[in-house]
């Protein structure tokens, strides 16, 4: 598109040049905050930015349109908190004795990003262009219509069958994987971090600096708790590895799997009592079992090594053999050495079918009923040990003994009061997310202002199940308005005037007379005349006296 000025700043979609936009309800006049870059400016000479999105330690998130290709990208920008400043021309300059983590960040962003835009890994979220400009870094993404895993678990059910699971995440296991053996680990794996396309297909976000992955950082640092292991929380000096991701993405499969987030790693390290209930036990492949509790293990010592040996385990049933304890295990963590693109050392070696068939079966049999007996099967009381399998994982709540497709304690939710709000002020407000809202229409409102909400379908107050649909309906503001008198009025105060009773400030058209018996620069004239009861999208003509005594 060539005209840009049609174009939404919220949404990057043609709106006609709308103030409010009828497809995302965003007030196009809305301002960025005052240290990030402002709607409709420029980067690079073809990236335009619209609203922030995001920011975190690292930078901050713009939706933006390529104005090459006609298409709307995310551009992020490097903007360490704490370590830089937005100049008046709107450049960055580094905070006083912050230079060296402002540079050895900025060189980290680029290079990550860099590795991202020159691979094909199957589940990453495309980075189509890395550049510096104005005294910083800017990486420019695909942008990728989804939601967070969080929020697809949340609208389908809480949780996922193994097999609905397993094809949606090989591919983010392969990716994973593949970033590791580049060099770079994630860090923040998480159901908030793993984004769910329209098509239904998993990709990654959020590779960032390793400042931002762990609490001992001069960043504002971002870990995801139930989905950090215990070496981001700068326990005992330990580094991050490899193993950081394994517990990651295990973390996430266990909320994907059971339902319930597990117990963060600060608290497991005090008191590491993890059960799950009997019937996910059953349900669950036995190699899936073994997968998650080798790989949520509290100790990096005790954990899955890397992302290979996870899927060996996930999917064929593989289970490692225990390592020789290493001589310190803080020169393993220390992933920062090691070169760049070297290749895989864990891959799968196949031996003939018969000599695998035995050795997995051996070694599950021989894992499972001793060295992983107390860790993985549990036996309640009396009952048999076959009704009720539990391993060592987060404790989550019962999912009830007879029905498990039964609703249990069905959560209720008051509907807010929209009325008066913008629909940007609801629009993916996280307060609002357990609530279908839509846009049903406009409608001519003597109540509430142009732009804002005026009717709901669901009453404010009504208690209602999670999911219900709530349908809107935006305000026109009144049908017919009764001008005021803007005689003796300057243009600024006219203009004000007419603005308040909600006439569009494009149609106030500003004219000028001559009378040197009135006061000069004032309005003398105005058309519709005073009182006159006309619509809003009414053009209002307002004539200034010219006259000026010194003219004389």
């Amino acid at each position: 598109m060539s005209n840009t000025e049609r174009l939404c700043l919220g949404c990057m979609s043609d709106n006609g040049g709308e103030r409010i936009c009828p497809i995302c309800g965003y007030d196009n006049n809305t301002l960025n905050p005052t240290d990030c870059l402002p709607a409709k400016f420029i980067v690079k000479n073809k990236y335009m930015l619209g609203k922030v999105t995001a920011r975190d330690g690292e930078g901050i998130t713009y939706i933006a349109w390529d104005k090459t290709t006609s298409a709307k990208v995310t551009v992020k920008e490097y903007f360490p908190e704490g370590f830089a400043h937005r100049n008046p021309d709107k450049t960055v300059s580094i905070a006083e004795n912050g230079k060296y983590i402002f540079n050895e960040g900025l060189l980290e962003f680029m290079e990550i990003n860099g590795a991202i835009m020159a691979s094909s890994l199957p589940a990453l979220i495309e980075v189509k262009d890395v550049f510096e400009e104005n005294g910083t870094a800017y990486a420019v993404k695909e942008f990728f219509s989804g939601i967070t895993l969080s929020e697809f678990l949340d609208k389908n059910g809480g949780m996922l069958k193994w097999e609905q699971a397993r094809p949606l995440f090989l591919p983010v296991i392969d990716t994973i994987g593949g970033m590791n053996e580049m060099g770079y680990i994630h860090g923040g794996i998480s159901t908030e971090t793993i984004i769910v396309g329209r098509t239904g297909k998993l990709r990654i976000d959020g590779y960032s600096i390793r400042n931002l992955r762990h609490t001992d950082s001069e960043l504002k640092y971002t870990v995801y708790s139930g989905f950090a292991a215990c070496e981001q929380y700068d326990f005992e000096n330990m580094h991050i590895d490899t193993y950081t991701d394994v517990y990651g993405l295990c973390a996430t499969l266990f909320r994907v799997l059971i339902g319930n987030i597990p117990p963060a790693a600060t608290v497991r390290l005090k008191d590491d009592v993890m059960t799950i209930p009997s019937k996910f036990a059953e349900e669950l492949p036995r190699q899936v079992l073994a997968a998650l509790a080798n790989g949520l293990q509290v100790l990096p010592e005790n954990r899955t090594r890397d992302i290979e040996s996870l899927k060996n385990e996930l999917v064929y049933g593989e289970i490692a053999e225990p390592e020789l304890p290493k001589k310190d295990i803080s020169e393993q963590g220390d992933y920062e050495n090691r070169k760049k693109g070297s290749a895989s050392t864990g891959k799968y070696i196949a031996v003939s079918a018969i000599c695998t068939v035995l050795v997995f079966a051996l070694i599950v049999l021989i894992l499972l009923f001793t060295v992983l007996k107390d860790r993985v099967f549990k036996n309640s009381n009396s009952q048999s040990a076959a009704s009720n399998v539990s391993i060592e994982a987060p404790v989550v709540e019962s999912v009830g003994t007879v029905d498990s497709e039964a609703e249990i304690n069905v959560k209720l939710y008051p509907v807010p009061d929209f009325k008066s709000k913008y629909y940007s002020e609801i629009y993916d407000e996280d307060d609002y997310e357990m609530f279908d809202i839509t846009v049903k229409g406009k409608e001519y409102s003597n109540t509430y202002p142009k732009g804002t909400v005026c009717r709901q379908s669901v009453e404010a107050g009504k208690e209602v199940e999670r999911d219900t649909k709530i349908e809107l309906f935006i305000s026109l503001g009144p049908q017919e308005i009764k001008i005021a008198n803007l005689s003796g009025l300057d243009e600024v105060h006219a203009k004000l005037e007419l603005l308040k009773q909600g006439f569009l400030y494009e149609n106030i058209k500003v004219l000028e007379k001559y009378d040197e018996d009135a006061k000069p620069g004032v309005v003398i004239e105005q058309i519709p005349k005073y009182g006159e009861k006309v619509n809003p999208d009414t053009t209002v003509e307002i004539y200034i006296n010219s006259y000026r005594p010194e003219d004389e």
